[in-house]
């Protein structure tokens, strides 16, 4: 029996070191003995072929407990993460220990959602392992792609809030910066998408249904929150009135640990996500009554609180579960923090000056009441100093321009759920009104417009108010979009404290976007640029020179037929789409709203359609294009899923359609994820952001796309304006409205009629969709989506309907000298490097945070 096989028998037994490994992870970096405890130090298994299959091995038959040869694809990904993880783990508890010693100043990023995609290859290509765990699968007999691909990838977000998360943390980690990501452990994600005849139909995300390798429970942590019930005066035994709340029940948070690794740079930091658990979970006495339903009732009802991502919220039921979602995560947090992540004995004093709470929108900002609460109410302190403290601690950034995403709650649900917070709020704003009072005498419209708390009979509270007024900055996500949170949607705060708001433009991590999603072109870039660019993206200016070098435009253009050739065999497999090869990839892939304006995007291939089958339009003369959409629809905004609706009508029509010889192909497949993006944006050629100007706060998949070679066509909206600017303006595909000309129109009354009576090929693509024929059966989409586009359009796609097809004509032109086109893709690859998430993490840190990486 050779070395291998005797291990792969499941032989092997656990050494004392391995025993003691165990331990620290069991304890994990939270664990605080309370007397010195003598454990084998962790070290990280040799970075030896040798040394990874016995790891592997070991893994396989000790801790999934089966033997490689009765082992399945599940059992194998899982010990295969294990082994990774395993190279991990002495960084982690190392960089704890220094973080905790150093005492400098953390991050502590609060977000809602976390868009993490698949963490195997991540973590490989931290660690520098990806050709080891190759050479070790295959000397074990097994696929390491196969094995790849066995990973669901958790769904914690939405779409480019909780990616841009995920982006930050690795940036963090990679920059060295003492850093701790908190969020929710959802039970099931963001849903499945699914199409039935062409309808959204959800399903649930049951990401941990075949285990979760990555995630390092600990129950002996939970943290328990209280909700509801009531508050009472009290003196205190100095003689002090007091408040008390008396909650009226309570769960409990349960940690789980995620390790975020740094770029090869031995740093490992923590994402800590909360899962909500009864405190008793199952009553016997019930049970044995026979009353097993309520026996569970408890375990049940607290483990709805973080049971789905975004419970859908229309109705009363739904609008609480959300609020008890966010005063959950960020009550477990705060508390954690001062608990865990500060020495023993730490004084709050100087919390200012060890943490700065991040809130990744408005979702967390009821943790700057329960901070307050907890220094006033169970520290003693004295309402000024405690008030002094909390408005050093936190800062915000807002990611949203329309009104509607500004989140309001209901004051008569915050002060039932949340009756000390309500009171801390009301604080807040009286105090805060006191203030404006003074400073605009007689102006009470102003201080009705700027509270806190709203006026009227159904009060509200403005949660974007209370972290603007509370926070030490307040942050647009892009040039422009920063530009009009100070112009329009802050303005009074700004005219009041005009230093407390600036810009921090996103970023994307080129680790994940780069690397691993393009690794042909990472290989082309270091073999042009050498190692160091991708913790250095600023360096990519260095391949301009490349854009005029006839060789490397050949070898840019193969890797990115390469990449089509990769996406249209994975998309065969996953959803049976025969992808052609040789047309132009034209990509529209973001989450389903109005201002995104899909609709239009639709427009243009109806247009197309319609022009090619009534002769203005020989088909000779189409440029052959694929178009893919990728997109899901909250399932409660109706209008969105029936754009989707429209969307799979129009491309099964267009599709069924031989007399097209696949000039045109339209595909939507369901349920795009990170590790669909992955493979999607490498093959781009064209990359659609045509949202009304005005309204995208920034975006990331326009970053995404360039740093992968596609040309934009899009609008000066968000940080298109900063691509455009980046890229250079011959290599970017403008058109639409600005946002001065979008408000000037609005302001006029618009009518969208007016738009499609004055343009035939508007009226004939609208006419042609309203007529039913894409509806077959089920004409109601298309009645929908025409009504709404005639006779509201909020979003003006009839406007810019014309301007939009006059540049899409550029593209064909452009397209049509496929030398000139990899040209202007060499160089949108090599202007683009202003848009990693490094630079974004750096910005924050020299104009919001002021910390410093752990030397």
């Amino acid at each position: 029996m050779s070395e291998y096989e005797h291990l792969a028998s499941g032989n092997e037994t656990p050494t004392q070191a391995d025993e003691s490994a165990s331990t620290i992870r069991r304890l994990g970096p939270t664990f605080r003995p309370t007397h010195p405890v003598a454990l084998a130090p962790v070290t990280a298994p040799a970075h030896t072929l040798d040394g990874f299959v016995r790891e592997f091995l070991h893994e396989l038959s000790m801790g999934v407990g089966v033997p490689l040869a009765r082992s399945s694809v599940n059992d194998q990904y899982i010990a295969l993460a294990s082994t990774v993880r395993k190279y991990l783990m002495a960084r982690w508890l190392e960089t704890t220990r220094r973080v905790r010693e150093s005492k400098t100043k953390t991050v502590a990023y609060l977000s809602a959602e976390y868009l993490l995609g698949r963490q195997l290859g991540n973590a490989l290509l931290a660690t520098d392992l990806e050709g080891i765990a190759k050479q070790a699968m295959e000397a074990c007999g097994l696929d390491y792609e196969t094995l790849r691909a066995q990973e669901v990838e958790p769904g914690l977000g939405n779409g480019g809030l909780g990616r841009l998360a995920a982006c930050f943390i690795d940036s963090l980690a990679t920059i060295g910066i003492p850093s701790i990501g908190y969020g929710i452990r959802y039970e099931y994600g963001i849903f499945r998408q699914t199409f039935v005849d062409g309808r959204q139909v959800e399903q649930p995300d049951n990401w941990l249904e075949l285990g979760a390798p990555w995630e390092f429970p600990h129950p002996e942590a939970a943290v328990e929150v209280g909700f509801a019930g009531h508050t009472e005066a009290y003196r205190d035994g100095n003689g002090r009135e007091r408040t008390r709340w008396v909650p009226g029940w309570s769960v409990l948070g349960e940690p789980c640990n995620y390790m975020v690794p740094g770029y090869q740079n031995g740093r490992v930091n923590t994402l800590r996500l909360w899962r909500a658990r009864a405190k008793r979970a199952f009553d016997l006495e019930q049970f044995n009554a026979g009353d097993y339903v309520e026996a569970v009732r408890a375990q049940t009802f607290a483990e709805n609180i973080t049971k789905v991502l975004y419970p859908e919220d229309s109705t009363p039921q739904g609008k609480e579960l959300r609020l008890q979602q966010q005063y959950f995560f960020v009550a477990c947090s705060i508390r954690d923090f001062i608990v865990n992540m500060l020495e023993d004995g730490c004084d709050l004093h100087h919390l200012p000056e060890r943490v700065v709470f991040q809130m990744n929108d408005t979702h967390p900002v009821v943790a700057i009441p329960e901070l307050l609460r907890i220094l006033v109410d169970e520290h003693g302190w004295e309402w000024d100093d405690a008030w002094a403290t909390t408005r050093r601690c936190f800062a915000y950034t807002c990611h949203t321009l329309l009104p509607e995403a500004l989140e309001v709650w209901p004051a008569e649900l915050f002060a039932r759920l949340l009756p000390r917070h309500y009171e801390i709020i009301d604080r807040i704003n009286s105090e805060f009104l006191d203030g404006l009072r003074a400073t605009y005498p007689g102006d009470e419209a102003k201080v009705r417009a700027m509270s806190i708390i709203t006026d009227g009979p159904i009060k509200a509270i403005r949660m974007a108010y209370l972290a603007t007024v509370v926070g030490t900055k307040v942050n647009g996500v892009a040039e422009l979009h920063s530009q009009l949170l100070r112009d329009k949607v802050f303005h009074d705060f700004a005219a009041l404290w005009p230093d407390k708001f600036t810009n921090v433009t996103n970023g994307v991590t080129p680790r994940r976007f780069v690397q691993l999603a393009n690794p042909r072109l990472g290989d082309l870039i270091t073999d042009a640029l050498g190692v160091g660019w991708l913790t250095d993206l600023g360096r990519l200016t260095e391949l301009e020179p490349y854009a005029e070098d006839p060789e490397f435009r050949e070898r840019f253009a193969v890797i990115k037929a390469r990449n089509k050739r990769h996406l249209a065999a994975r998309l065969k497999a996953r959803d049976g789409i025969e992808l052609p090869l040789e047309n132009m990839l034209d990509v529209m892939v973001k989450r389903l709203h109005e201002y995104k304006r899909q609709s239009l995007k639709l427009l243009h291939i109806v247009s197309l359609y319609e022009r090619i089958k009534t002769g203005k339009l020989a088909l000779t003369d189409v440029t052959p294009r694929t178009f893919i959409f990728g997109a899901k629809a909250a399932p409660g905004y109706r209008v969105a899923k029936q754009t989707i609706h429209l969307m799979n009508q129009v491309a099964a029509t267009i599709n069924a359609d031989a007399s097209l010889e696949g000039r045109l192909k339209v595909f939507f497949p369901p349920n795009y994820n990170v590790t669909l993006a992955e493979r999607v944006i490498p093959a781009a050629d064209l990359s659609e952001q045509i949202s009304l100007a005005g309204k995208e706060a920034s975006g990331t998949g326009n970053m995404k796309f360039a740093l992968s070679g596609a040309l934009t066509i899009g609008t000066l909206d968000g940080a298109n304006v900063e691509i455009r600017e980046q890229v250079g303006a011959d290599n970017f595909f403008l058109f639409g409205m600005t946002e001065p000309e979008v408000e000037a129109l609005a302001a006029s009354g618009y009518r969208p009629r007016d738009c499609y009576e004055s343009d035939a090929d508007l009226k004939a693509a609208v006419d042609l969709i309203a007529s039913g024929a894409f509806s077959g059966d089920d004409p109601e989409p298309a009645r929908a989506i025409v009504a709404n586009l005639l006779d509201d359009d909020r979003f003006m796609a009839l406007a810019d309907f014309r301007a939009y097809l006059d540049a899409q004509a550029e593209v064909d032109a452009a397209y049509a000298d496929q030398d000139n086109w990899v040209r202007k893709a060499v160089l949108n690859v090599a202007r683009a490097g202003y848009f990693s998430s490094d630079r974004s993490i750096r910005d924050y840190l020299s104009r919001v945070w002021h910390a410093t990486p752990l030397v």
